[in-house]
């Protein structure tokens, strides 16, 4: 289908003071980092860990891939099961994982103080983007994606390795809030006064197919702008300039509020993470379109335009 093109630059707006408080504190810029660099890190033994977190919305586990061939050193996460925490379908289908929890998966994976992370995946950068946002939003101040993914270190020639790596158990200790958030009262507040994107697929967004939630549509005022935009065509992050070009057409400007949705709170943080490599913080609307759409006093827009 083709997408829908793109609405008209918004005027600049003022947030409502809550939103502002929610996200302008301790926000922390994203950072990429090339196959070359991950493999003298990996040489050089430095205090590192690597995450491979595949995940896919039609193959959610990827523990058999990765341990069929994963970059040295690297630990498999389970999306599902460690970047998530399960409630009910009013919670949406992906809710943030609770503190506690979190932090037990951290140091099993063999995070310690002070160290830097890795992450990566196979698949348009959404499950290592949801990892840098939860380990970001938890406090941990140097987390860094594989820019291009598996794909790339392939790409590159750089060896992979086969089985299970089982870390020495780390020590760190995590403290929620460091990134910016939206509950679903936010969410349905913003548009009014800032831009919320829906980064899901046109098609979901206007409601023509919905094939995980309840019901087809958008949260009225959301604007689509979907994940794709935000990478070229081997998976890579746009430079800083062009990321920042595509949302200043998209209505954001020096004071807007951004919030990020989609369909659970899993692509959004890609987008979450190529607007923090363009200098534009975002909230996070972690219940997404998979909450907004199982309250059913919630309204719905279709079509493609907010």
């Amino acid at each position: 289908m083709l997408a829908a093109a793109p609405p008209p630059k918004r005027p600049r707006r003022s947030a409502p003071p809550q939103l502002v408080r929610r996200t302008v504190r301790g926000m922390t810029r994203a950072r990429l980092i090339t196959p070359a660099e991950l493999d003298d890190l990996i040489r050089d033994a430095a205090p590192l860990t690597v995450l491979d977190v595949r995940w896919r919305l039609d193959r959610p586990d990827g523990r058999s891939d990765y341990e069929a061939g994963h970059v040295p050193t690297a630990v498999y996460v389970s999306l599902d099961d460690e970047l998530a925490a399960h409630g009910a379908p009013e919670d949406g289908r992906h809710p943030l994982p609770e503190i506690a929890d979190l932090q037990t998966a951290a140091r099993r994976w063999g995070i310690d103080r002070g160290h830097s992370v890795v992450v990566y995946d196979d698949w348009q950068t959404f499950g290592a983007a949801r990892a840098w946002w939860v380990l970001t939003d938890a406090g941990v101040s140097d987390v860094r994606v594989l820019d291009g993914g598996l794909q790339a270190w392939r790409d590159a020639g750089l060896p992979l390795e086969s089985g299970p790596v089982h870390a020495a158990r780390g020590d760190v200790a995590l403290t929620p809030g460091h990134l910016a958030r939206l509950d679903i009262d936010e969410a349905a507040a913003l548009p009014a006064t800032g831009i919320l994107f829906d980064v899901r697929a046109p098609e979901r967004y206007r409601g023509d197919v919905e094939p995980m939630d309840p019901r087809a549509g958008h949260i009225p005022g959301a604007v689509n702008a979907p994940t794709g935009g935000n990478v070229d065509d081997h998976g890579r992050f746009r430079s800083p300039d062009e990321l920042r070009a595509r949302y200043e057409a998209l209505g954001v400007t020096g004071d807007t509020t951004v919030g990020v949705s989609c369909g659970s709170g899993v692509s959004a943080a890609q987008a979450a993470f190529a607007l923090s490599l363009a200098g534009i913080d975002a909230a996070l609307y972690g219940g997404s379109w998979s909450q907004w759409s199982n309250h059913p006093d919630r309204p719905v827009a279709t079509g493609d335009q907010p």
